[in-house]
């Protein structure tokens, strides 16, 4: 029989998979001696049990209830009771942070008994009767399902009726009568009594965190983190303290360093008389921990200790979810803070001189999504330009530069963004109904909120730029306007651009000019540069951390990097971010344009003759194209995959040229030339032309191609060889399914080298070899990889083949309906999918190295820059992964990271 619920003084940090991630974290600092209000987990086997069966199991309410007795026995105080009662909270607590779930219940085991009791034991009837109605409206809106607007505006009309500004200027009989208001609101619109008895509240709010794992904005965010769809909640009950108890109680929430920049220091959001979702919920501008030490030093002294302790203790960034009820501090939550990727580059090399960890966990603390953030443009630095366009300036909450139309809710953004336009999110504070419009949005903006807000928590974790407590700013969604205080003839809608700064906070009306970030600064023209032209302290650290990293990768990887590259500047780009050679240049890109119609000219050749006229007049330009690759790559090698695509490529549309020729004929004859070129198209013409004549069946089907491709890489060769060069070219033929094919193409390539060398004096020994991009190659690799110099996997085209469908047909038809559905947890054509096209390239490597031990294997598709596919090629053994010339850092720091997670066992990678 499973266990269902563990006391916080059972477990620990490492039973994340079970307790969640709330859950094991509450076990760990109880171990630790901090201060946690006692409390108990139910388990996330419970979640799934209840998802399975539709109900929780029998066992669970009696774990319950021995737990719940056990707490109410440690404290002297029973759930709910008329006098003095105990009170609980209700939160969900996934493996994985997710802004998606339920949020927190509070004040579990109120009723319209336990309230007068609540009252008399704290002497204080104002903060008994605003406990209760939080009870309610959070009860009714995360439990009941009732829209949180109604709650919202019999409050804010009570506030206007009494003449207050703020919630806690509410006196008890204002509280009192809106508790009565919120049990109409209940009755109303969830069509039941508000629940008096405290168990069955506990149970309801239970049971709703189950159902919360299952919610459309909780898919939307695993989907976006790549979360499994299986691993359930757990439920965390604690024991409540109240931060709502007067002058001397408070609520908030910190860091032990600023998860935007990585500064070390105090960081924290402190809100006087609230509750926590007070300060989450950004509902209220908060106040810095500098304030909570001058309001309450021994408190401020105490939490300061704790998150010292607890930062050794998990030796990173920490968030402290704390409340102090009357002078004694309680801590509610820890977990390993998310950070924007500015600050995790720079704790990472923090922690290494602080010496708490070692360099190669810091590359373990960083990723290569965090990198590629730090890659994207950011503002031009010069303000003073624009500075009549300074709209405001707020908290900046999650670094970068976003701009965009300005987008007022979910579906707006939504909608917008796949029309293809970009949109900024502005609200007066978000919540987690949001997560779709801030997904979709390129940056976030609040009038309301700290650095710990929803907005900024959730934005920092996607890698969104986002600014908050922006209260300048009075944003109506419903009228779809935004107005600006001391603005008052500045009207923005729909129809305006925004640009938001998540470095300074500023907000700008307009486009705004960007210019490189310092991190592609010094991708592109090294450390020295970058730091000449860092304008501050933290920048300069940033770029000295990246660099620290990025030459440990480069240390401890075994992976090479390449990059895709069909041009010279696309090769130059590609060294300068560190690629150590082409693993893909298409010579395909070579024959459009204006040599489009000699390749026509090929195909329409009806003789010797004019085969060779097409062929002579291709091979020249040909040539000169690989010139200047080799000059760009001298020294490095440069895998060149000839002709692929499918021969409708290079001819005219059938439709559109057997309409242009029947108007001819109707207008007075149709020119010879076109008639020839129908007969040819319709001749070539195929239902499913990337199935059909492509690839290596191409080049032997047409004679002179592979000639033609091969002598003018040759050509060019020699004549950089000449000019003091050292090229190093690999000739790679694709959609090889057969030895047949590749030893016949290798024959006839072979041949011309060594009618190259004979002429020039030159010895052209270049390797070809071949792609795998069929199912048939990778189970038969064995066999192929007797006429390979070496393998590239191709996994674009392996993909679909494997899975039996065509990227361009199904990605805008049934794909969201499969991600939606789960059949799909990200698309394969993002992230290599393991279970199939991962076991055909494991396949490949296993049987092509039973023939040949060392080849040469990589992967050349767009999986070459994907973190997750990255692991994957280290750990099946492949030689090199080649991806775009932007992916090629983020490669070079995911192969290191990928070298230190999985190691070699026995001397074998």
């Amino acid at each position: 029989m499973p266990k269902y619920v563990y006391r916080f003084s059972e477990g620990d940090k490492d039973q994340k998979d079970l307790l969640g991630g709330k859950g094991a974290n509450l076990a760990e600092m109880t171990r630790l001696g901090l201060p946690v209000p006692p409390g108990f987990t139910i388990t996330t086997d419970a979640c799934r049990a209840y998802l399975k069966d539709g109900q929780a199991p029998d066992e669970l309410a009696v774990e319950v209830t021995t737990a719940l007795r056990q707490v109410e026995e440690e404290l002297g105080r029973e759930l709910g009771a008329a006098h003095d009662p105990l009170l609980v909270s209700v939160r969900s607590g996934a493996k994985f942070s997710m802004p998606g779930m339920m949020e927190t219940v509070l004040n579990i085991g109120l009723n319209d008994a336990s309230v007068v009791g609540l009252a008399e034991a704290s002497g204080d009837p104002r903060f008994a009767w605003d406990s209760y109605r939080r009870l309610i409206q959070m009860f009714g809106k995360t439990v009941l399902d009732v829209d949180g607007e109604h709650f919202s505006r019999a409050l804010e009309a009570k506030k206007a009726e009494r003449g207050v500004a703020l919630d806690y200027e509410l006196d008890v009989d204002a509280l009192t009568e809106l508790v009565g208001e919120y049990k109409t609101i209940v009755f109303e619109h969830a069509g039941i009594d508000f629940p008096q008895d405290p168990r069955a509240q506990l149970d309801l709010a239970t049971e709703a965190v189950f159902r919360s794992w299952n919610t459309e904005r909780a898919h939307i965010y695993r989907r976006r983190e790549k979360i499994p769809h299986d691993l359930g909640t757990a439920v965390n009950i604690c024991t409540m303290v109240f931060g709502n108890m007067g002058e001397t109680s408070g609520t908030g929430v910190c860091f032990t360093r600023d998860p935007s920049t990585g500064r070390s220091g105090v960081y924290g959001d402190y809100l006087v008389n609230a509750q926590g979702e007070d300060v989450v919920a950004g509902i209220r501008n908060t106040l810095s921990l500098a304030d909570l030490e001058r309001l309450d030093k021994n408190s401020y002294d105490d939490l300061r200790a704790a998150m010292r302790k607890l930062e050794t203790h998990y030796r990173d960034l920490c968030d402290i979810e704390f409340t102090i009820e009357r002078g004694k501090l309680w801590l509610l939550q820890t977990r390993v803070g998310k950070r924007t990727a500015a600050a995790a580059f720079r704790v990472a090399t923090q922690l290494v001189d602080e010496r708490l960890i070692t360099m190669d966990e810091a590359l373990t603390r960083v990723t290569g999504d965090q990198l590629n953030q730090l890659m994207f443009p950011q503002f031009d630095a010069d303000h003073s330009a624009r500075a009549h366009d300074l709209l405001t300036r707020a908290m900046p909450a999650s670094p970068g530069a976003a701009v965009g139309y300005i987008a007022f809710n979910n579906a707006e953004a939504v909608a917008r963004a796949e029309a293809g336009e970009s949109v900024v999110l502005v609200r007066r504070e978000t919540n987690p109904d949001d997560l779709p419009g801030m997904v979709a949005a390129v940056g976030v903006l609040t009038a309301r909120g700290g650095k710990t807000s929803h907005a900024a928590v959730v934005a920092r974790g996607m890698g969104k730029t986002c600014v908050v407590g922006a209260d300048e700013l009075d944003v109506d969604a419903e009228a779809g306007t935004l107005r600006v205080h001391g603005r008052e003839d500045l009207v923005l809608t729909s129809a305006d651009v925004i640009a938001i700064d998540g470095q300074t906070g500023e907000v700008f009306l307009g486009d705004v000019p960007v210019t490189d970030s310092p991190v592609m600064t010094y991708l592109r023209r090294g450390l020295a540069e970058a730091l000449d032209t860092a304008g501050d302290v933290d920048t300069r650290e940033l770029v000295t951390s990246v660099d620290r990293l990025m030459r440990h990768a480069d240390k401890v990887r075994r992976l090479e990097v390449r990059a895709n590259a069909d041009t010279p500047d696309d090769a130059r780009h590609a060294i300068h971010r560190g690629a150590e050679g082409v693993g893909l240049c298409r010579t395909e890109h070579m024959f459009l344009g204006e040599r489009k119609q000699f390749v026509q000219n090929l195909i329409l050749a009806a003789s010797d003759e004019e085969r060779e006229s097409a062929l002579d007049a291709l091979l020249p330009l040909q040539k000169d194209d690989f010139v200047q690759m080799f000059e760009t790559m001298n020294g490095k090698p440069m895998t060149v995959r000839l002709i692929d695509p499918p021969l409708h490529e290079f001819l005219p549309d059938l439709t559109e040229l057997s309409v242009k020729i029947a108007v001819d004929r109707v207008s007075g004859g149709a020119d010879p030339a076109d008639e020839k070129l129908l007969a040819v198209v319709r001749r070539q013409h195929e239902a499913n032309p990337m199935l059909g004549l492509r690839g290596v069946r191409l080049l032997l089907s047409m004679p002179g191609l592979i000639e033609l491709q091969v002598r003018a890489i040759a050509n060019a060769a020699v004549e950089r060889l000449r000019a003091g060069g050292d090229p190093r070219p690999e000739i790679m033929i694709p959609l090889v399914g057969s030895v047949r094919e590749l030893q016949i193409a290798r024959e006839r390539a072979e041949a011309v080298l060594r009618e190259v060398s004979e002429q020039s004096g030159y010895t052209l020994d270049f390797p070809i070899g071949c792609m795998i991009e069929l199912p048939r190659a990778a189970v038969s690799a064995d066999t192929i990889a007797e006429e390979a110099d070496f393998f590239s996997f191709g996994t674009n085209d392996l993909t679909q083949t494997t899975w039996g469908f065509s990227r361009d047909d199904v990605e805008g038809t049934f794909f969201k309906i499969y991600l939606d559905e789960g059949v799909f947890g990200v698309s394969p054509f993002e992230t290599i999918d393991e279970r199939g096209v991962g076991r055909m390239v494991e396949i490949g490597v296993e049987r092509s190295r039973t023939t040949k031990p060392s080849l040469k294997l990589g992967v050349c598709g767009e999986h070459g820059g994907d973190p997750e596919s990255i692991d994957f090629f280290h750990r099946v053994g492949l030689t090199y992964v080649s991806c775009s010339p932007f992916r090629v850092p983020v490669a070079r720091l995911e192969a290191g990271r990928a070298a230190i997670a999985f190691p070699p066992v026995d001397g074998v990678a």
